[in-house]
């Protein structure tokens, strides 16, 4: 099934290459992250959840959807379009390190963390490199040839892995995680260029090329911001009321219980718009056909992960990690089941940018990230951190009405897809709160700072 140029050879492929690729890098973190967690302390994973909410959120704010313009344009692989895609990528890049250099300041007297005024300036030198990563990223990712390119995220990772474990053994310091970013972003600059094979970018502005790309990117723009929302809105939010050794407590526990969704979205995100683009759900129902069982695989991988993380959290974070970080057990499992409902219709959304149409894309986007913003808040208001997570869960939930409507649009939507796997994530998370009730209760007056808004 994954010999040849076909379609289902390539999809066959590319997935075992995200698999691979997603696993390897989180097997990394994980590695990382033990080690780190004995040599620092939980308040310095507290200041880089901060650090990283900020570069996040300057690269999901400046997003003109470059990647998945070169996903599903019919130039994908015009030299003129490619090097427009990059010359505005690079000029981006250097924006994005002049405001996170001007930003540095009143972000740290906001969450009074004032080594985020140093910190955030380095931090941000992983942006402007990342600038000039070559397009031939996204060409491999266009035509599925992600083996080279998996090989050479994860020699990036491991050197920068290596960077972080070093600095911190010497140094004790955050800047070892925060130079290390610098350093992965440096290596996978390096490794691109050096390894994929193509063309060479040059900086170019060819007229046509802008303005197809500014025409998709701008709806892409508005969507991506309110993705901020959705996946770093949290943090933000919380930063500003937890104390930094609970905040990073609840970042340890966020990428334990994050990892099946990261997974299942890299593989959409990578996989699905070349999927959709060839195999429209509207054209026939053999097509239709094959999507649902692509689709019903995803969400089974996806929510067998989840389920370890939801009934397990509190054992698995007492087996990795020592008595500092024991209250992360409770976040990973009300995460988990926070989060699964999104497991569910992660296939959907795509089918929505292969067809171009980024307005409802973004009409999604906004919505979901209104919806977390208003439960979560009222969730902390009632009940602390145990309220905000259940609030997140619930507002995740009733985006998916709405990303229904979105997927029926560009007949992605599969009603018997939902029935069956809709009561399976109501049963799973019905038994990981019961089963973990009381390290989920703990949360609720959990390593508050100052008052609940």
């Amino acid at each position: 099934m994954t010999e040849g140029s076909g379609l289902k050879a390539r999809v066959m492929r590319g997935t075992s290459w995200l698999v691979v690729g997603y696993g390897g890098a989180q097997a990394l973190r994980l590695a990382s992250n033990l080690i780190l967690a004995r040599l620092l302390f939980p308040e310095a994973f507290g200041l880089m959840a901060l650090v990283t909410m900020v570069t996040v959120g300057l690269m999901l704010f400046s997003d003109v959807g470059i990647s998945p313009a070169i996903a599903q344009s019919p130039r994908g692989d015009d030299p003129d379009f490619l090097n427009t895609a990059w010359t505005l990528q690079v000029i981006r890049g250097v924006i994005l390190w002049i405001l996170a250099t001007a930003l540095a300041a009143p972000l740290a007297a906001f969450y009074a963390a004032p080594d985020l005024a140093l910190y955030l300036p380095i931090a941000a030198l992983a942006l402007l490199i990342s600038g000039f990563n070559p397009t031939r990223i996204e060409t491999a990712n266009r035509h599925l040839a992600l083996g080279r390119l998996t090989q050479l995220d994860l020699a990036a990772q491991a050197i920068g892995v290596a960077a972080m474990i070093g600095l911190a053994w010497m140094t004790g310091s955050v800047l070892a995680l925060v130079i290390g970013g610098v350093v992965t972003a440096a290596a996978k600059l390096i490794l691109t260029h050096l390894g994929l094979p193509g063309p060479r970018n040059r900086f170019r502005l060819e007229r046509a090329a802008l303005a197809s790309l500014l025409r998709f990117g701008g709806w892409i723009f508005l969507s991506t911001a309110f993705f901020f929302v959705s996946s770093q809105g949290d943090r933000a939010i919380l930063g500003k009321f937890l104390s930094l050794d609970a905040l990073g407590l609840y970042n340890i526990g966020y990428f334990l219980a994050s990892f099946p969704l990261l997974l299942i979205q890299a593989v959409t995100l990578r996989l699905l718009i070349p999927v959709y683009r060839d195999l429209p759900p509207t054209a026939s129902a053999q097509n239709r056909a094959k999507l649902s069982r692509l689709r019903h695989a995803m969400t089974a991988a996806g929510l067998s992960m989840i389920a370890v993380m939801a009934l397990a959290g509190p054992w698995l974070v007492d087996l990795l990690y020592d008595a500092r970080y024991a209250a992360a057990g409770g976040i990973v499992t009300a995460l988990a089941c926070a989060l699964a409902p999104q497991i569910v219709g992660a296939s959907y959304d795509q089918a929505a940018l292969a067809a171009g149409d980024s307005r409802r894309f973004f009409l999604f986007s906004a919505s979901r990230a209104s919806l977390q913003v208003v439960f979560l808040f009222a969730g902390f208001a009632a009940f602390g951190l145990a309220g905000a997570l259940g609030g997140l869960g619930l507002a995740l939930l009733a985006s998916h009405l709405v990303l229904i409507r979105l997927a029926r649009l560009h007949g992605a939507w599969d009603a018997r897809h939902d029935a069956v796997w809709l009561p399976v994530t109501a049963l799973l998370v019905a038994a990981a709160l019961w089963l973990n009730h009381d390290a989920v209760l703990a949360l609720a007056d959990f390593g508050l700072r100052q008052a609940r808004p």
